[in-house]
């Protein structure tokens, strides 16, 4: 009698449990969602206290055009009481505000490092995501100019106060938002910083600085693997994205696997249009801009030599340089990215 009440109560509890395994995969769903969204902020969140907790500067070598007589402050070894010397350290620089500008298919997020290390300094950084980017939710197929693809920017600056200036940082394709946006605002824009970027001359296509890694903008609409479609076949490709196996080698040869998988989960594809657009640039707004250039030694996507082209063919106020660096420095080396950010603000 006990074995059949055992067995009963078995059978009972098998019945109640189909009634309850949606209920539970219902939930099991909702917690998966939640996780998933929250695992990209906390992955971010603990890549910044990590950083945070980080004192020391990489090494780099930097060079400035026509001010080698200029002192230069070393921020390799910071002072014990660095903290109280802040506020007279921040004196130095009239601009606080820096505006970081992603490359092509990257975000905001790609920042998270000197974000962090900007704002341990006492200054002012704000990332944005350029539209189809990040978490800007236009789909790639809909952004085909490059005032479009810099409307975010653009508006940025269009808000800023009168009174306030900023220094505009732009890493790849992202250098040409940046000129974009000197011709339209030089009144409002300090200084800016190409890092590794499509720093171009009037008449130039973003894609051209690319050319030689990647053939002729014509070549590359024809033949490209990487071109997606998105209004069909039968129509002009929309944009591209590089397999994960090119996009490691091209952009990230010596940046961390941590960063890198980040990368290839938070990347977007690039819109066609924009890079494919040629700038007209005027001397009386882009010409009378005061422009650095940040060059990366170890750079795959846009090799030393075609960012030494860059800089003698349209030269800048001041140019850097960053030993193993890859074509991402703000993952590959952060500290001496930022050691240079701190050095071009200071410039007065």
């Amino acid at each position: 009698m006990g074995n059949r009440f055992i067995c009963m109560t078995k059978k009972e509890n098998e019945r109640n449990g189909v009634g309850s395994r949606s209920k539970r995969m219902e939930r099991s769903k909702r917690r998966s969602l939640v996780e998933e969204e929250l695992l990209h902020r906390q992955a971010l969140a603990m890549a910044i206290q990590q950083h945070q907790l980080s004192q020391r500067f990489e090494g780099s070598m930097s060079r400035r055009i026509g001010s080698s007589s200029r002192r230069r402050t070393d921020f390799s070894d910071p002072a014990p009481n660095s903290k109280q010397q802040l506020p007279e350290f921040l004196e130095s620089i009239k601009t606080k505000k820096f505006v970081l500008v992603h490359g092509e298919g990257f975000g905001a997020w790609c920042w998270y490092k000197n974000i962090a290390l900007l704002e341990e300094t006492g200054l002012l950084p704000t990332a944005i995501d350029l539209t189809g980017s990040g978490i800007e939710l236009t789909d790639t197929k809909n952004v085909t100019t490059l005032a479009e693809y810099s409307k975010p920017l653009i508006d940025y600056l269009e808000n800023l106060p009168e009174d306030e200036k900023v220094i505009l940082v732009g890493h790849s394709v992202g250098g040409a938002c940046v000129s974009y946006a000197l011709e339209l605002y030089p009144q409002k824009i300090a200084k800016a910083v190409f890092t590794c970027a499509t720093m171009i001359s009037d008449g130039q296509r973003p894609f051209d600085v690319f050319s030689e890694e990647l053939g002729s903008a014509e070549l590359f609409m024809q033949e490209s693997k990487f071109l997606i479609y998105g209004n069909g076949k039968e129509k002009p490709p929309t944009g591209f994205m590089f397999k994960k196996e090119q996009m490691h080698g091209l952009y990230f040869n010596q940046s961390p696997a941590k960063d890198v998988a980040l990368a290839m989960v938070s990347m977007r594809p690039i819109p066609l249009g924009p890079i494919m657009e040629k700038l007209s640039l005027t001397p009386e707004k882009y010409g009378t801009s005061r422009r650095f250039y940040i060059q990366t030694l170890d750079d795959r996507a846009l090799s030393p030599d075609v960012q030494e082209k860059l800089v003698r063919e349209n030269p800048p106020e001041g140019v850097f340089k960053i030993k193993g660096g890859d074509h991402c420095p703000f993952f590959s080396k952060p500290q001496s990215l930022h050691k240079i950010l701190v050095e071009i603000a200071q410039i007065p």
